[in-house]
């Protein structure tokens, strides 16, 4: 009988940590976005300045959380927007702030619906139809060549945020994978 009073105090201590987790206090990274659906193309329901006090909630739909205001409005923020109290004015977050950027530099203009995002793995999924009908986006390409930089202008960008060069040794060549042996043709 002792068992059951155990996993009760067990099974409450746990969903007492996962609210806690999906009721998470947070701040914005930077100026963001509330949007009211999971996505860069749904309607603004507030700007937020950078550093606001939000709550997470548990919802979460791709890289997209959802969010209440200390003023109480609710809707959804991109995860990369926003940071515990803890997590603020780390490498980790810089990192996340580019790759937001990024994410934006090539959505720019993408007036399409709400869609659910996918992660892939080289071009695993695609046929050779899908690839053969693949047409290039010329114009961010061009928009994407504006960014380049010369080895002289990577250099002083190095220098001035202190960057040093180091010295990395190759990885080692991988060995060939293993034959698998040949099974014998059954025939009825």
């Amino acid at each position: 009988m002792r068992l059951l009073p155990a996993l009760t105090i067990t099974a409450l201590l746990t969903l007492a940590s996962a609210a806690t987790w999906s009721q998470e206090a947070m701040l914005t990274k930077r100026p963001t976005t509330l949007r009211d659906a999971p996505a860069a193309t749904a309607a603004t329901i507030v700007n937020l300045p950078a550093q606001s006090a939000i709550t997470r909630l548990p919802a979460r739909q791709g890289p997209w959380v959802q969010v209440r205001t200390a003023a109480g409005a609710t809707g959804w923020v991109h995860l990369f927007d926003v940071a515990s109290a803890t997590e603020q004015g780390t490498v980790a977050s810089t990192a996340t702030g580019a790759l937001r950027g990024l994410t934006n530099f090539f959505n720019r203009g993408n007036t399409a619906a709400p869609t659910t995002p996918t992660a892939t793995v080289g071009i695993r999924g695609l046929s050779a139809e899908d690839l053969g009908s693949a047409q290039p986006n010329m114009a961010a390409l061009a928009q994407a060549e504006t960014q380049r930089q010369d080895a002289n202008q990577a250099r002083k960008f190095a220098a001035d945020a202190a960057l040093r060069a180091q010295t990395v040794a190759p990885l080692p060549v991988p060995a060939p994978p293993a034959q698998a042996p040949v099974q014998p043709a059954v025939s009825f």
